[in-house]
């Protein structure tokens, strides 16, 4: 299994409009952070989580030609806003494409999306099979276990999702104990670290590596980052041993 970040950066991406910080304006390509997804690969699947604003160029950028599904982690803008260009893949493949969500995300897509949905068949809109996700049970995709873990958004239910040795989480400020021994076990655990200032819906760069050192993956990768957390070069070094930040175009094989 191959996993690539499509994108690792919060919901205004970095650099921010109109800003002139240190992060906003350095050279370095790992601090150009598109809205957060990933990618993932194996023999007989293509599967990405979240299609958010930047999705088409994420596609074009990392060359994704065949797509079979996108898995939702909850309907925030950051996370939908992109559905729409899943038609260039019902145009070369001729079939709608599969898409996995809660029922509360599946509404917010018929919400935002109510054309594709209104059952018009009008020329050009995209074509899509909603499956629902019970948060208490796993599904597969071609082979492809996805477990769901239920983790909080403030207020608001978030699914993260472990795959095999792999678990992703974005959006979260916290996970109850019984998700927490879902993930545990996991090689590899990406989660967010969004700044150093608390912040009331998602984990700070502490936060997030005490709850990263609590569940003991072998190697931790933060995602969701704002340009408020400092320069990746900076960040990287004084992180502890196993823990890292993740960059748009980063690619992990299990």
């Amino acid at each position: 299994m191959k996993v690539t970040f499509l994108g690792t950066g919060t919901s205004q991406g970095v650099p921010l409009i109109g800003c002139d910080c240190n992060v906003c304006s350095s050279t370095d390509n790992r601090d150009n952070r598109l809205r957060s997804s990933i990618w993932i690969q194996t023999h007989e699947t293509s599967v990405v989580i979240d299609s958010g604003p930047d999705f088409r160029y994420q596609m074009l950028r990392a060359g994704v030609k065949k797509l079979d599904a996108i898995v939702y982690t909850h309907g925030h803008k950051d996370h939908v806003a992109g559905m729409d260009d899943v038609r260039a893949y019902n145009f070369f493949t001729d079939k709608p494409v599969e898409l996995y969500a809660t029922k509360e995300t599946e509404e917010t897509l018929k919400r935002e999306f109510s054309y594709v949905f209104s059952g018009d068949n009008y020329p050009g809109i995209p074509r899509v099979n909603v499956t629902r996700i019970d948060k208490d049970k796993e599904f597969i995709i071609n082979g492809l276990t996805f477990i769901p873990i239920l983790v909080k958004h403030m207020y608001m239910d978030v699914l993260g999702f472990r795959i095999g040795d792999f678990t992703y989480i974005t959006d979260a400020n916290y996970i109850p104990p019984a998700e927490i021994d879902k993930i545990k076990g996991s090689k590899v655990l990406v989660l967010n670290a969004l700044r150093h200032a608390k912040h009331p819906s998602h984990y700070t760069l502490e936060e997030a590596i005490e709850v990263a050192q609590h569940i003991g993956a072998t190697n931790t990768y933060f995602t969701h980052i704002s340009h408020q957390l400092g320069k990746h070069s900076d960040i990287e070094h004084q992180l502890p041993e196993g823990i890292h930040l993740s960059y748009d175009g980063l690619t992990l094989e299990f």
